[in-house]
């Protein structure tokens, strides 16, 4: 069993709050990560955008990317060829990188108030659902011929959020094709429960984002109907060990099916509320006292 433990870069810089987080530079990012002894991390928007200039700030730090989170539109039929094209020249970037997964989520149909900072998300219809699942297998197709697999990243805010949403994705896609990430917390934000959904897709389950959630704030947010950022800036996402959700468990079944992948830490919080070392720090020693090797 080979786990590489890694961690995110967004507990330091946001990528969506540009407020949080921005007086990083990607050097003290990296040191503090290296300090703690992890692995690797995911694509930072501090990080050089050329592959031979990032390959080599990491290596400064004994760290390696383990990919990118990349948005698309492939529910819109009218833009699908486009995302494509786009997406392609992401995953040919990771390819240099070495990464072995691209991190995929939907994107459309999301609609936003700017003047109540709330948030509306249309199902999708059939079409639309055609349109998603045809650009998925084309994608996940196109990371295969380069040795890689498209992981699928549910995430609240979005079309695929809920378990019907992302019972409805497995059943629909090529397995060959389309892996799932498996994230806990937004498992949780989303309705599922994170333990069932990793006993009920795990063989479809080939890149690990675990994070933790504080309940009174979660439910805070959706009683509100306020803006995802808006949980982020309120402290709803927090690190393992820190939350609501029991990891024991979780952790079990790892170690029982002999996971062997990454498995990457997050907790989405403003660093001067939530220092990005200590709750890193927190989360190992947690993660560890349940007997994950770290």
């Amino acid at each position: 069993m080979a786990i590489s433990l890694g961690i995110s870069a967004i507990n330091w810089v946001n990528e969506d709050i540009l407020a949080l987080g921005d007086h990083y530079t990607a050097e003290e990012v990296l040191a503090d990560m290296s300090g703690l002894g992890f692995a690797g991390t995911e694509f930072c928007r501090k990080f050089p955008k050329d592959a031979p200039s990032l390959q080599a700030l990491l290596a400064n730090y004994n760290m390696v990317l383990s990919s990118q989170w990349n948005s698309v539109h492939f529910s819109d039929a009218a833009r699908k060829e486009a995302e494509l094209e786009k997406y392609k020249r992401r995953v040919d970037f990771l390819a240099e990188m070495g990464c072995k997964h691209v991190v995929t989520c939907e994107s459309g149909n999301t609609f936003e108030d700017l003047t109540q900072n709330k948030v509306s998300i249309e199902e999708l219809n059939e079409e639309q659902w055609a349109s998603l699942i045809d650009g998925l297998h084309r994608a996940g197709q196109y990371c295969n011929d380069k040795g890689m697999k498209l992981v699928y990243h549910y995430h609240g805010e979005t079309v695929i959020e809920k378990p019907a949403q992302i019972d409805r994705l497995m059943a629909s896609t090529d397995a060959r094709l389309v892996h799932l990430l498996y994230d806990t917390g937004h498992a949780y934000y989303g309705g599922y429960d994170p333990l069932e959904l990793l006993n009920k897709y795990y063989d479809r389950i080939a890149y690990i984002h675990l994070k933790d959630i504080r309940k009174a704030q979660l439910e805070q947010l959706l009683e509100s109907g306020l803006r995802f950022r808006t949980g982020v800036q309120n402290g709803v996402f927090t690190v393992p060990g820190d939350g609501c959700i029991d990891f024991a468990p979780i952790v079990q079944q790892l170690l029982a099916r002999k996971y062997d992948g990454w498995i990457i830490i997050e907790a989405e919080q403003d660093p001067d509320v939530a220092n990005p070392v200590e709750y890193a720090a927190k989360a190992l020693r947690y993660l560890q006292t349940i007997g994950l090797p770290v």
